[in-house]
């Protein structure tokens, strides 16, 4: 079995950069950009649980630190959707200018406030996004206006007993014209920490993209 390749990136942004870690296993059927949450990192292990399951479908992942060190100190900026979304917007350029993404089909996962920011960037005209997945997201930081936007199938992942962000989620849901899905999680909590939830997590998302990450979705 071969290996994924990895390798530390630094993408420019402005003034300053950011990092990430680009994972593209063989022969990959698209790519998926995953948008942390407010105080995490692109060394989250849930994120990275999930991305180990999409790169066993195929998938190349990269996870983002979409604010600098110096950036995420700021407890305000970490609530900043629309820099967030600029960030991501401008690491899914990054990847369309890298002779081994170039031509993947794109995809987001976005965690907590990293979701709204996905949806945002996926809302913007023009953007090639073939799917989204939220995990434990805050689609409704994003606007109802950019909801409506989204064009591309989107995935809603939250667990039964986060009964705010639950209700959250299908406020936002009510906004979407896309093809999207709430699936709820039962037993489980913000994080996915119980047995067996943030797997479920995995493969659904993994399920998700690995549909509509293909050629024929785009039709």
């Amino acid at each position: 079995m071969t290996l994924p390749q990895e390798q530390l990136v630094r993408i420019p942004v402005g003034q300053t950069h950011i990092e990430g870690l680009l994972v593209l296993p063989a022969d990959p059927l698209g790519v998926v950009l995953f948008a942390h949450g407010s105080g995490s990192s692109r060394h989250s292990p849930r994120n990275n649980f999930v991305a180990g399951v999409l790169h066993a479908r195929r998938v190349g992942t990269l996870l983002l630190d979409l604010l600098t060190p110096e950036e995420d100190q700021d407890y305000s900026t970490r609530f900043d959707i629309p820099l967030l979304t600029q960030r991501l917007r401008a690491a899914t350029r990054w990847l369309g200018q890298q002779p081994l993404t170039k031509s993947l089909p794109v995809g987001y996962f976005g965690a907590s406030t990293g979701a709204a920011a996905a949806l945002m960037a996926a809302a913007v005209p023009g953007q090639a996004i073939r799917a989204v997945v939220s995990r434990g997201g805050r689609p409704d930081l994003a606007s109802a206006e950019a909801l409506a936007r989204v064009s591309c199938p989107t995935l809603l992942l939250v667990g039964g007993r986060d009964e705010e962000v639950l209700e959250l989620n299908r406020q936002a849901a009510s906004h979407m014209r896309c093809p999207h899905r709430l699936s709820v999680v039962s037993g489980a909590t913000h994080l996915f920490e119980e047995p067996g939830a943030l797997e479920a997590v995995a493969r659904q998302a993994a399920d998700w993209f690995e549909q509509y990450l293909q050629p024929a979705a785009a039709t």
